[in-house]
């Protein structure tokens, strides 16, 4: 038998040691690009395209050519072989085109416009605040909804609070994942990345969910009369059907991932990351919270603390 519960500590630890990498990278990027994260245009402005050059060439070159054609501030990123992503000012498919033209004359490559896209700033800003408004919105939902589904355990907001705090866990890692591929390889996100979180939210509720609810059933059995034990025998029970999921899930990604291609290639990355985090916190991380709470074990929250006697 696992001991979850009895090792909570080291679970925690590894969580705390997410949430401080992601915190660094997080200041490092805001002090070195004023903002936290890369931002795409669609939360920003600009226009995006994926040019694919035959014969493929060298991701600095494409640099230095735009920086000579007066693209000064362009971002570009490698998608595929061949493919790169570039990130730029507002221009029409015209521009694009001609963009095109020149970078394949100047680089001896054909080059190829695979996807064309244009925000313009008004309409990036409103993107923003509706993102930030769909997620608040989504995890308050959560809380009310767990709050209510254990409505006849003792004190329901504390089962709802455990699994609020393990899915800000989920996000929050997946945001300081991206702003560390953001200031490594210059990652920036879209639409589709808080798209990807949403469903994470719900992924990582539904396992939540899943094993809360086999403690609730355990604790209506009376079969242990200790809380922390309850808890470590529904860990156990529900390990088997978690990783079942998690894996055909994970399957199934791993394929878009490797042949989704690049327009959809990060979106994917995001749901198989909340994927595996989601599994993990559902497990090491609500359910031993729980256990914290009922027993007011604070000091677990930290393994280096002295265990309560």
């Amino acid at each position: 038998m696992i001991d979850f519960v009895n090792n909570k500590r080291w679970f925690f630890l590894i969580s705390e040691i997410l949430v401080i990498i992601g915190i660094i990278s997080l200041i490092i990027s805001q002090l070195q690009f004023k903002t936290p994260l890369q931002l795409g245009i669609d939360f920003k402005g600009g226009t995006s395209m994926i040019l694919q050059f035959s014969p493929p060439v060298e991701q600095s070159e494409i640099r230095e050519e735009m920086i000579k054609l007066g693209y000064d501030e362009a971002r570009i990123q490698s998608a595929s072989e061949g493919d790169f992503i570039i990130y730029t000012r507002e221009i029409t498919s015209d521009q694009a085109k001609e963009l095109a033209e020149k970078l394949g004359t100047e680089l001896d490559s054909q080059v190829e416009i695979i996807d064309y896209y244009l925000v313009w700033g008004t309409v990036a800003g409103e993107t923003t605040r509706n993102a930030f408004i769909a997620v608040v919105i989504a995890t308050v939902a959560m809380l009310f909804y767990i709050v209510w589904a254990f409505r006849h355990m003792p004190k329901p907001f504390r089962w709802g609070a455990c699994a609020v705090i393990a899915l800000a866990l989920n996000v929050f890692i997946i945001i300081g994942i991206f702003s560390l591929l953001g200031l490594l390889v210059a990652v920036a996100i879209d639409a589709l990345f808080v798209t990807a979180l949403l469903a994470v939210v719900g992924y990582s509720i539904n396992n939540t969910v899943v094993v809360f609810d086999r403690i609730r059933e355990n604790m209506s059995k009376h079969i242990r009369l200790d809380f922390a034990q309850t808890v470590n025998d529904s860990l156990v029970e529900t390990l088997a059907r978690c990783l079942n999921t998690a894996l055909t899930t994970i399957f199934v990604l791993l394929a878009l991932l490797l042949f989704g291609g690049s327009t959809i290639y990060y979106f994917v990355l995001v749901l198989l990351m909340g994927v595996v985090i989601g599994t993990y916190s559902s497990t090491c991380v609500a359910a031993p919270l729980l256990v914290v709470w009922e027993n007011r074990e604070w000091n677990a929250l930290w393994p280096f603390s002295k265990k309560r006697a």
